[in-house]
C-alpha cells in the first residue's frame, strides 16, 4: 500500500466471512495505519463463529471500530471450536464444454 500510495491508489481490503475474525481485525488495524485507506469490505460473521472467536471490534452506523484492547484483540475458545467442525465450501470452477477453465 505504501508503494501504490505514490500513484494515488486507495485500499479496498476484502472482508468476507471466509476471512476469519483474526483476518478481519488485521485488516481493520491495517486500514487505520495507512495513509491511503479507501474502503473496507465487511460481512458480519455467523453467531457460531462469534461464539468461538471473541472480538473487540464493532460495527455500528456503517463504521468499524477496533475496540480499546491491545493487539488485534481476538480471543479463541478452543474447547468450543471442537463443537463446530470445519466444512469446506469451495467456490465453483467454471469450465467450458470441452473442460477448459474460464472466468466465472
Amino acid at each position: 500500500m505504501a508503494f501504490v500510495e505514490l500513484f494515488g491508489v486507495k485500499s479496498a481490503f476484502h472482508g468476507p466471512t471466509d476471512v476469519s475474525p483474526v483476518g478481519m481485525a488485521a485488516n481493520l488495524h491495517l486500514d487505520l495505519a495507512i495513509l491511503n485507506f479507501g474502503i473496507q469490505e465487511y460481512m458480519k460473521h455467523s453467531d457460531e463463529t462469534l461464539e468461538v472467536f471473541h472480538t473487540s471490534y464493532t460495527f455500528e452506523d456503517g463504521y468499524l471500530h477496533p475496540g480499546n484492547k491491545p493487539d488485534l484483540s481476538v480471543g479463541f475458545d478452543e474447547k468450543l471450536s471442537a463443537k463446530h467442525l470445519y466444512q469446506s465450501a469451495p467456490l465453483p470452477v467454471g469450465r467450458l464444454l470441452d473442460g477448459t477453465m474460464h472466468e466465472w
